[in-house]
């Protein structure tokens, strides 16, 4: 029986790992699968070597750092000495799992690595470390692969998980009736991240932003976006006493019935893009960070729809910028410059277009059975 292993870092690399794994057992049943990740590789029937909840803190801290180097040694070491397996699948989570493909790679275990980290958007440099630990990249950006091709990585291309995995849009007026919504007036929904130091840096400035919308805009209401990582006790910190809907656990039903979205950067701003929401992106963290980012950036880009189409279709609202008049400017024009809005609409249904229709968790899993021969 051939044996794999796979290590998450995040929710969202739980989700597609799960998917992946869905799509190994579908068709494949000598395979046993072990790996760090949440509740989809559990669901899936994977054996977990440790939940990511610790995983997912973000920062420099001693703890953070004590608790990723002793889950970093004790993975390895139960990878390398006890489980061996034939092949090791790598999901984002880059300073982890890079660091983790060292010590796999010197025990001459293959390891495969699907949504390696953005190398052509920040710190270029672990494009080496990637030609010298990876064995093969499963990449999900059609640019990625001449990238890492032209080093002599190998590389297949398997498409972005999101384009086959995003729900269709919910029914407008079923989502409505359901929240208490009033389905006569726009909805602006507002997700201000899944790590608590993104609330920390943007539910203040995000919900003074609705405030002052609403104040000007009556026929204006407001949803909160609760990130399903973060407990209920994370989110009453910094929203509770706000008379705004918070909603838990349907994103992107959320995305796709909104007439325009807040949003902090991240991979949600490409779930808006294939729904074709009008959004903006604001994003601020500590100064420290922000001055290391602009040290490291190789784009001068963040929102990922901008990075795709390679132009600016997204406003991005950074750091000192992020402040109640551009936030609401911004917004303002989206509901109410009719030109504004529809060029943003096109340019996002362009995004969809310049992705592959590849089924990308089918992709992932097709090239792994054809490396261990799995029947």
């Amino acid at each position: 029986m051939k044996k794999i292993f796979i290590i998450t870092g995040e929710y969202s690399g739980d989700m597609h790992a799960g998917c992946v794994v869905n799509a190994l057992r579908s068709k494949y049943s000598d395979i046993e699968i072990e790996g760090i990740g949440g509740e989809n590789l559990r669901s899936a029937g994977v054996k977990l070597f440790s939940d990511q909840k610790k995983m997912g803190a973000m920062g420099i801290s001693p703890k953070i750092l004590i608790d990723h180097l002793s889950l970093g040694k004790r993975v390895v070491d139960y990878i390398t000495k006890e489980y061996k397996p034939d092949l090791v699948l790598l999901i984002d989570y880059g300073a982890f799992n890079l660091n983790v493909s060292k010590f796999l790679k010197r025990a001459g275990i293959k390891v495969y690595y699907y949504i390696p980290p953005q190398v052509w958007a920040s710190r270029k440099w672990r494009i080496n470390t990637i030609k010298k630990n990876i064995d093969k990249v499963l990449c999900i950006f059609p640019f990625e692969k001449s990238l890492y091709e032209s080093i002599g990585v190998k590389t297949h291309y398997c498409g972005h998980p999101l384009v086959s995995q995003l729900p269709p849009k919910v029914d407008r007026c079923e989502f409505f009736k359901k929240h208490g919504l009033d389905p006569d007036r726009k909805l602006v929904s507002i997700f201000p991240g899944s790590r608590e130091f993104e609330l920390k840096n943007l539910a203040k400035v995000f919900v003074k932003s609705a405030k002052l919308l609403q104040d000007k805009h009556p026929e204006l209401q407001f949803c909160i976006s609760h990130a399903p990582n973060l407990s209920d006790d994370v989110y009453n910190k910094y929203f509770d006493g706000e008379d705004f809907k918070i909603i838990k656990g349907e994103n992107q039903a959320l995305l796709s019935v909104s007439d325009a979205l807040i949003l902090a950067s991240g991979t949600v701003a490409l779930e808006a893009a294939l729904y074709q929401t009008p959004m903006i992106i604001a994003y601020r963290g500590p100064y420290l960070f922000y001055l290391i980012y602009l040290l490291v950036r190789c784009i001068d880009k963040v929102c990922l729809p901008n990075i795709i189409c390679g132009k600016f279709i997204v406003p991005e609202i950074l750091e000192h910028n992020v402040t109640v008049q551009n936030i609401s400017y911004n917004i303002e024009r989206l509901l109410y410059d009719k030109q504004a809005r529809e060029t943003q609409i096109a340019e996002l249904e362009n995004v969809k277009h310049l992705l592959s229709d590849k089924i990308s968790s089918k992709e992932v899993a097709e090239d792994i059975a054809r490396e261990l021969n799995l029947k």
